[in-house]
């Protein structure tokens, strides 16, 4: 099962897809795959961020989006080499650090009924706040237009004009409708001391 999982690192992932394919290996119940995915979360090897909804029940439920601790376990169970999942990996790991600075911050992706996703949905006391975007990109022309796209919908809808795509090696700002968004290398954020603060 872990196995399993860590090989579905930064993507969306339902219970029923592990269901299906532990079923015909061994036998379980519903309620024992729950708390074995319980059991993975508590080893702190995986982490489980919930999709955003304004109901607490469909947020509380699957499917989610998984993240592994160590993006160096990926090297050994998975066999992809896509450096957009690992960016995404180590952006969440980021944005978590910054949970232990404000305790009420708290983090969601973002899907719609036309699977259009936002990777991260930042939440405060105050509400929503921060949009981000990861992508593997080096110029304006890289950024899928699904993604900005995505953005835009999601900033729409969630009433939020704080909008950051972290890309690989390019930073500008764009203007797209009546948003600006802001483009951030990775190292950028890995490197600057509180970058949400200073991204505001």
């Amino acid at each position: 099962m872990l196995e399993f999982v860590i090989q579905n690192y930064s993507r969306e992932f339902s219970a029923n897809r592990i269901k299906n394919f532990l079923k015909n290996k061994i036998s379980f119940t519903d309620r024992t795959l729950y708390e074995y995915l319980i059991k993975l979360e508590d080893m702190l090897n995986l982490f489980f961020v919930n999709r955003f909804s304004q109901k607490i029940y469909e947020r509380m439920s699957w499917p989610k989006k998984i993240y592994v601790a160590d993006v160096g376990i990926s090297n050994i169970l998975s066999f992809s080499e896509d450096l957009g999942k690992r960016m995404e990996n180590v952006v969440f790991l980021e944005l978590l650090k910054y949970t232990n600075l404000d305790p009420l911050l708290e983090i969601y992706y973002y899907r719609d009924y036309q699977q259009r996703e936002v990777d991260f949905v930042l939440k405060s006391s105050k509400g929503i706040w921060k949009l981000i975007q990861v992508t593997y990109a080096s110029a304006k022309d890289e950024i899928d237009k699904r993604e900005m796209t995505s953005l835009i919908k999601a900033s729409n809808l969630l009433k939020c004009k704080n909008l950051t795509v972290i890309t690989w090696n390019y930073e500008e700002q764009i203007k797209v409708e009546d948003k600006i968004i802001k483009c951030v290398p990775l190292w950028n954020m890995l490197t600057t001391i509180n970058f949400l603060q200073s991204q505001i």
